[in-house]
């Protein structure tokens, strides 16, 4: 394994450095929010802001990219969210706070592009799930200790947003000195949504129950747990803890999925995800209790995404695995820019607690469907050789390393993400 990630060594520690500066902010901005008056329902849109430009992003990032080539089209991506970054601390007004997050998220999408199109362009065939993994890792690691740094000061001073663009401007100097070869720009086409819904309707349910609730909980974690009394190094214990139990219950929950009927093993693992969102809501009340229904939630909840992808991978013919995935991305993106602002609405009518009860809906819906589908019959498996992989949302760049070689290459010289 070391032999292979030598040579990629510089773009994951551009990976770590960018997410430790991003994931900063993103709990940063909830707090320090919240310490300005605003309401969970404007809270809620600054974080649909960021989604809508993630979604945004999917569209206008390849193009700047093929205009400017992967180095510099990196270092623009960059500087963009490093201006961002400080714009926050020096305007704090909520619609300005919206405008920077939507640049901060078409931001964040030219990045992941520029570095998985090039971990895609060096992973050999045989070794791309492996490098997926280990990318993905680097990807929640890095996500759950940015947290850590709220210890060092109070969200109100200038000094963890000077942090988090630190993070940001330092994570261009290794894949600035790298000398990997700029790979080629692959353009995925997407499947229609009604060729998806014939094939796995579990698998759009589910990306859509997982849109909603992921957006909510990135955009208003932190909110929910700064409005139980947590201060900040409780609420960076909040976030961390459903990170990490995510992180390590991925692969567990996979392999339960690669073992049984897809559709039983996403019911499950929803419903567990679903009760957590209750006991989050039933020990908010009562302090750092609440810290086990954030562990029980992040264990189960991160891991719905990727099995509703496998779950699409199995009912999709080799050929349109890359599109199908670059289709349910897109869906799940959408619903992630609605989360937030539908879950802060909720909160400022009902109180914090609406929060993770808004979880359990979610989850909970998309068990009930996936139970209900799994008794219909047998499932009809197209791909008898997919089988689950650690995932987050990131880039239609990122699907091509999930893939078999065969099938990227296929859909490579079909299109030329």
């Amino acid at each position: 394994m070391l032999p292979l990630l030598l040579p990629i060594g510089a773009l994951l520690a551009g990976v770590a450095l960018m997410l430790l500066g991003t994931g900063l902010l993103n709990t940063l901005l909830a707090l320090r929010g919240s310490m300005e008056g605003y309401s969970d329902q404007t809270l809620g849109l600054i974080g649909s802001a960021y989604f809508l430009g993630f979604f945004a992003g999917t569209f206008v990032a390849p193009a700047l990219i093929r205009r400017m080539g992967h180095v510099r089209a990196f270092g623009f991506f960059a500087a963009a969210a490093a201006a961002s970054v400080l714009g926050h601390v020096l305007v704090v007004d909520a619609l300005v706070w919206m405008v920077l997050r939507v640049v901060t998220g078409i931001a964040l999408v030219g990045f992941y592009t520029v570095i998985e199109s090039w971990l895609n362009s060096q992973a050999p065939g045989a070794r791309r799930g492996q490098v997926f993994a280990v990318y993905m890792a680097v990807n929640l690691f890095a996500l759950a200790g940015a947290q850590q740094f709220l210890h060092l000061a109070s969200p109100a001073a200038f000094t963890l947003f000077a942090v988090a663009a630190i993070f940001v401007i330092v994570a261009v100097m290794p894949v600035m000195a790298t000398r990997l070869p700029p790979p080629p720009l692959s353009d995925t086409p997407r499947l229609p949504l009604s060729r998806l819904w014939q094939a796995a309707p579990v698998a759009i349910f589910g990306a859509l129950a997982s849109g909603l609730a992921m957006g909510a909980f990135w955009g208003l974690g932190a909110v929910y747990a700064g409005r139980l009394g947590l201060e900040e190094a409780g609420v960076a214990t909040f976030i961390t803890l459903a990170i990490l139990a995510g992180a390590l219950l991925q692969l567990p929950f996979g392999r339960l999925s690669d073992s049984i009927d897809r559709r039983r093993a996403l019911a499950l693992i929803c419903a567990v995800a679903a009760t957590g969102g209750v006991l989050m809501a039933i020990l908010g009340g009562f302090g750092k209790a609440v810290l086990a229904g954030a562990v029980v939630f992040g264990a189960a909840a991160f891991a719905v995404y990727p099995v509703v992808v496998a779950h699409l991978i199995d009912h999709l013919h080799q050929e349109d695995i890359l599109s199908g995935n670059a289709a349910l991305l897109l869906l799940h993106g959408a619903a992630a820019a609605l989360g937030p602002a539908l879950a802060g609405m909720l909160m400022s009518l009902l109180g914090a607690a609406a929060l993770p009860l808004y979880f359990s809906v979610c989850f909970g819906a998309a068990a009930l469907f996936a139970a209900l589908s799994s008794r219909r019959g047998a499932d009809e498996i197209v791909d008898e050789a997919a089988h689950f992989m650690p995932l987050l949302r990131t880039s239609p760049a990122a699907l091509e390393m999930m893939t078999p070689e065969d099938s990227a290459a296929t859909e490579a010289t079909a299109a030329p993400r």
